[in-house]
């Protein structure tokens, strides 16, 4: 997402990065190229959108309003569809015409008619990400319950707690599926309310069921915002950011950053009962967003981007620093179960700086695999970024890099173009890792416009550009649906 990568507040008069506050549906879009006839499926994206400005004023981008969005593909050509999630907090300000709502993840900076500090989570603006599962549509943010959609219409049916059976105020916004199994893991922090350090835990089977749960406490309370699977552990890693009761009553921010708390990594056997997790701590890093993971005998092995410091400019420094931008770069973490040592051992893999929204072929999640995706800013090319020179260092390229090799292979989508994070199409029939494509979005502040780009991901070449006549809100994050995997029309 944009915001990742500049800083925000140097853009206040910047048109095409306000907020967009309409809804769109667009038939057979212009497309550049040729988009391959054997792509039959919806990309999905989630967007933060205002629906009225925020109050206060500096509130931050994560706590803005949910926008989901499909570009459903097929036989060559693609329809689009935007739509807000009707979360319960959407439809209070419809009601009342207004910003109810205060702070992100603070419910004592709320409007009296909706203030419900026992039941933060029914503030959620279920803008993170899109999650099939189970023939199943969801929009998910890690403040709330998921929020089911209809594939096809976008329509929100309502928030779910699967039947009763998950027992957590909050779910994560990066739920993990075995492709092996069919299982999807997920888990919600600050699980029975705010400030908590309990977290719910749980295994889902291909149907959509719980079929195994674990209830324990972090280390110390901090933002949990992805985590990584292989097919015997869960790796939820943690630390940096804090939070408290006393903090939210003083009406800030959710969050604040620590720089005397250690990173820590929750490593919890499939298999196992909760006497049986492992917790590693280590230098502190900051770690939004994982890549993937392996079990290797009792190595458990995780590659994530990481940067060394707080890399969220919206979360004040504990100790008086002042802010400043940090480089995410490709490491390696391996912990050894049979060691005593309560660190894991770190390797850079790559010194090129990328932003933290890391992909793989989806289909060897939690197995050996060998590529890693992502948006990064290729120097190679000049990014004039539609004038705007604070935009100067916005990812430019889709980035292929091989953890085998250590090579890179880049495909630069564009001197105006704005990248955003890439998903992976899997070519039909196809089992080889990376035969398929690379798709996602980009904003073209020179045109005023949303376009969609489709790599293809052994060359790294563009073959096909799709065309929005308008801008759409800024991404969060995407996937790649199949047709058999939704009810798609």
């Amino acid at each position: 997402m944009l915001w990742l990568m500049v800083d925000f507040s140097k853009l206040p008069q910047a048109p095409y990065f306000r907020p967009a506050r309409f809804e769109a549906e667009i038939a057979d879009c212009e497309v550049i190229g040729q988009i391959p006839t054997e792509i039959d499926g919806a990309f999905y994206r989630l967007h933060t959108d205002w629906l009225y400005p925020p109050d206060p004023i500096d509130d931050i981008p994560l706590a803005a309003d949910g926008y989901v969005s499909m570009f459903r593909i097929c036989q060559g050509r693609a329809d689009y569809r935007g739509r807000y999630v009707r979360t319960q907090r959407y439809q209070a300000q419809r009601a009342a015409g207004r910003q109810l709502y205060g702070y992100y993840r603070n419910p004592f900076t709320d409007d009296p008619s909706v203030r419900d500090p026992a039941r933060p989570h029914l503030r959620t603006t279920a803008n993170t990400t899109p999650l099939a599962f189970a023939g199943r549509l969801y929009a998910t943010k890690e403040d709330g319950l998921p929020h089911e959609l209809d594939p096809s219409t976008l329509e929100t049916r309502g928030a779910v707690d699967f039947g009763g059976s998950w027992k957590s105020q909050t779910f994560t916004a990066h739920a993990k599926i075995d492709p092996v199994s069919g299982e999807m893991v997920a888990f919600g922090y600050e699980a029975p309310g705010l400030c908590s350090r309990e977290v719910f835990l749980a295994i889902f089977d291909r149907a959509g069921r719980i079929c195994r749960e674990w209830r324990f406490e972090v280390p110390y309370t901090s933002m949990l915002h992805d985590m990584c699977i292989t097919r015997e552990h869960v790796i939820i890693p943690g630390g940096g950011a804090v939070t408290s009761l006393e903090r939210l009553k003083a009406g800030k921010l959710h969050w604040a950053w620590d720089s005397s708390k250690p990173s820590y990594y929750g490593i919890i056997p499939r298999q196992g009962e909760v006497r049986d997790i492992r917790w590693f701590f280590g230098p502190q890093r900051s770690i939004v967003h994982t890549a993937n993971a392996r079990t290797e005998g009792r190595k458990v092995i995780m590659e994530a981007p990481m940067a060394d410091g707080n890399t969220w400019p919206w979360f004040e420094d504990l100790a008086g620093g002042t802010y400043k931008l940090l480089p995410n770069t490709i490491r390696r973490i391996t912990f050894d179960l049979d060691s005593s040592a309560e660190h894991g051992t770190e390797e850079l893999l790559f010194e090129q700086p990328v932003t933290s929204f890391t992909r793989v072929d989806h289909r060897f999640v939690g197995l050996p695999y060998r590529y890693i995706y992502v948006q990064y800013f290729d120097s190679a090319h000049a990014a004039r970024a539609g004038g705007h020179p604070e935009l100067r260092y916005a990812a430019n390229s889709f980035g292929r890099f091989d953890i085998r090799t250590r090579e890179i292979a880049s495909c630069f989508l564009g001197e105006t173009d704005i990248v955003q994070e890439p998903c992976f199409v899997p070519r039909p029939g196809s089992h080889e890792e990376g035969d398929g494509w690379l798709i996602g979005t980009v904003h073209n502040p020179a045109e005023m416009r949303s376009e969609l780009a489709l790599v293809d991901a052994p060359t790294m070449q563009e073959v096909a550009r799709i065309i929005l006549p308008f801008r759409t809100p800024s991404q969060v994050h995407g996937i790649w649906a199949e047709r058999g995997e939704l009810a798609l029309r």
